[in-house]
């Protein structure tokens, strides 16, 4: 009468691939994106424009600038265009800018000191 306890719960694996399959491609933070936006007009980039490279899915020619993504082909693509993530992200982007990391120094006080109007010494 050996072995495990029967009412013993299997631990089981707490690693997500999905995770780490995420990282393999970093993304753009909302406000380097919405800094990409606004010095694009339109917002949609042609295939044309993008550089060959190896390393992306569909060579890099696919890509939502929005959602800063590269696809395998343009079947899939129009297919992310008409998704809920992608029409959030786009309204998301097209309202006020995001939070910068200035924005949260100022917060926190770090920024630049305000010491009033500078008096003329005599």
């Amino acid at each position: 009468m050996g072995g495990k306890c029967p009412s013993r719960k299997v631990k089981k694996r707490r690693y997500s691939h999905k995770t780490a399959r995420r990282s393999k491609f970093l993304l753009k933070g909302d406000d380097a994106v919405y800094g990409e936006l606004q010095q694009k007009p339109g917002g949609e980039m042609k295939e044309a424009t993008l550089p060959l490279d190896e390393d992306l899915p569909g060579m890099g020619q696919y890509y939502c600038l929005h959602c800063d993504r590269y696809f395998a082909n343009v079947s899939v693509r129009d297919e992310h265009f008409k998704t809920k993530r992608h029409k959030k992200r786009v309204k998301q982007m097209m309202g006020p800018a995001p939070h910068t990391q200035l924005d949260a120094d100022l917060a926190a006080g770090m920024g630049a000191p305000d010491n009033g109007l500078k008096l003329m010494s005599m």
